[in-house]
């Protein structure tokens, strides 16, 4: 293309973004500076757009150039303004909104197959007679066993619009033949709280994995489960909570505080001041509540505990939280994809703000954060923990001191917990050795524990796991080549190991809270929750 050429489409260009906005080429008078400079950068990025798309060397994707450009704004903000595609946006909220459409099962990926862990109780798979232990091999005709599919591909499969059919295809162990079941696909619940068990006769137990649109009903049942069953004060565990939906934290919030109680505000430079505040009424205003947090305990989780804290409602347990205390705003773009754009900044009670320093546009150094408070002492000894006076606050009914800074610094901190975390114990995790042993384990000789133990109660007292599964999962590794370096590795292992196995076992014949109750049974943060419990009144009742 020679120059002359050049700048005459050039200028075609130029006229082309000119007709796109009359405003600016007509100058007109009464505009204020913002504004102009504003239609300034959106004519400069589109003659930009326009000029790839129609001189660049090779072909462009105008739909992914886009997506690419937006990315690109976003990335120089802050670590949590961000973009997604529609497919994205639909998981996000899929994640959050309580509910699916499918066929109602938990499962788990054995030998390349897709092995029923539990059917969701009295959903579509149960009512047709799929039980725990069952071989999904094929759907609608379609093999999904043995041809390496991915886990995602075999969800797409088997989910889809309510009331419409799907054919499967099932083995069963002890049956030659292959089964066919016909399902009904249906909505399908997806809980926000994990475990709900009492820890001693008084002392009751509630995990909560995320802020969810059920979140606050399921709280509610909960609480009411805990306290027919004796509970007088609780604890809350909010470790490796990242949050979720603002309204699920202020709803939660109000299950604990009194009328007019503050739970949180926020404001931002265009953004206008905005508060929170409890009206009463919540069905846990009287008795003591500890919270447990760690440093992946974030947004929501933070909002609830920085108002249980600064109102003297509850005890902080834990490691500084997470730090993430900066307010999105959604923006649906017509294809379905979202810009989730910071606007403002949440402030607990005391007027801590909960976000954590950040550089703009340095999202790698923000992502390192948590390695980086491990490898500094942070995590491991509170003598690692220097804080300014300046970082100071009151809570608002006792006085007590409480520290902003970023993140919500735990009342009594409790180091992480590296009793039994060996090279070992990590390498078995991470390369799925425990839980394919265990899968291994349990569809063979489920009947027979079921036999053994009728009850939960009589296994969490009396099972132990056997050797035989011990080396089972010792022989996964070693056909990875994971070995332990010494037998004292392996001794501080097994104990860890044995747990595990329990807990996982509790998981695969009752369901996920027992799964908790056996993990939990020898856990640091909740030993030092009853502790506190069982020596201090300064906890508002």
């Amino acid at each position: 293309m020679n120059d002359k050429y050049s700048q005459y489409f050039l200028l075609r260009i130029l006229l082309i973004c000119l007709s796109f906005f009359p405003l600016i080429a007509l100058g007109q008078s009464g505009k204020n500076d913002e504004k102009a400079e504003l239609e300034a950068a959106i004519r400069k990025l589109s003659m930009a757009q326009i000029a790839i798309s129609s001189m660049y060397v090779d072909s462009v994707d105008k739909g992914v150039l886009t997506e690419d450009a937006i990315r690109g704004m976003l990335s120089e903000l802050d670590p949590h303004s961000s973009y997604t595609n529609a497919k994205e946006t639909q998981k996000i909220n899929e994640s959050l909104s309580g509910s699916f459409d499918g066929i109602g099962v938990q499962f788990n990926i054995l030998d390349d197959t897709l092995l029923v862990i539990q059917p969701v109780t009295g959903g579509p798979s149960e009512r047709v007679g799929i039980i725990a232990g069952d071989r999904i091999v094929g759907v609608n005709d379609t093999a999904i066993a043995g041809v390496k599919m991915s886990k995602e591909e075999m969800m797409r499969r088997l989910r889809g619009p309510k009331n419409t059919q799907v054919k499967l295809d099932v083995t069963r162990r002890g049956i030659n033949d292959k089964l066919t079941f016909i399902v009904t696909r249906d909505k399908i619940s997806t809980n926000t709280v994990d475990a709900v068990f009492m820890l001693t006769p008084t002392i009751g137990f509630i995990r909560l994995s995320s802020f969810g649109a059920t979140s606050h009903d399921e709280l509610v049942e909960a609480l009411c489960k805990l306290k027919n069953q004796g509970m007088k004060d609780l604890i809350l565990d909010l470790t490796a909570n990242g949050g979720g939906y603002l309204d699920a934290a202020i709803t939660i919030s109000e299950e604990f505080l009194p009328q007019n109680d503050l739970i949180v505000y926020t404001q931002g430079l265009r953004t206008p001041y905005k508060e929170f505040r409890a009206r009463g009424g919540g069905s846990f205003e009287q008795g003591r509540v500890v919270v447990l947090v760690d440093e992946y305990s974030a947004s929501a989780a933070e909002i609830v505990t920085g108002a249980l804290q600064d109102q003297d409602r509850g005890i902080v347990v834990g490691r500084r939280t997470f730090g993430k205390g900066l307010v999105q705003k959604p923006f649906i773009l017509p294809d379905g994809s979202m810009i989730r754009l910071t606007v403002s900044r949440y402030y607990t009670p005391s007027g801590r703000c909960i976000q954590k320093p950040y550089v703009k546009g340095d999202r790698e150094k923000y992502r390192h954060d948590v390695i980086d408070r491990y490898e500094n002492g942070e995590l491991t000894s509170v003598d690692s923990i220097h804080l300014s006076d300046s970082l100071k606050y009151k809570t608002l009914r006792l006085g007590r001191v409480v520290y902003g800074g970023g993140g919500i610094m735990p009342d009594h901190f409790v180091p992480l917990d590296t009793t039994h975390s060996t090279t070992l114990s990590r390498k078995l995790t991470s390369k799925g050795c425990v839980i394919n042993a265990c899968l291994k384990y349990i569809d063979k000789e489920r009947k027979q524990i079921q036999k053994q133990y009728p009850s939960f109660k009589e296994f969490k007292a009396n099972y132990t796991p056997q050797q035989e599964l011990i080396e089972k999962v010792l022989g996964e590794g070693e056909l990875l080549g994971i070995r332990p370096e010494s037998e004292e590795e392996l001794s501080r292992t097994l104990p860890w190991l044995e747990i595990q196995l329990k807990a996982l076992l509790a998981r695969d014949i009752w369901d996920i809270s027992e799964y908790f109750e056996i993990i939990y049974a020898d856990n640091i943060l909740v030993k030092k929750a009853i502790e506190i419990l069982a020596n201090t009144a300064d906890i508002k009742q």
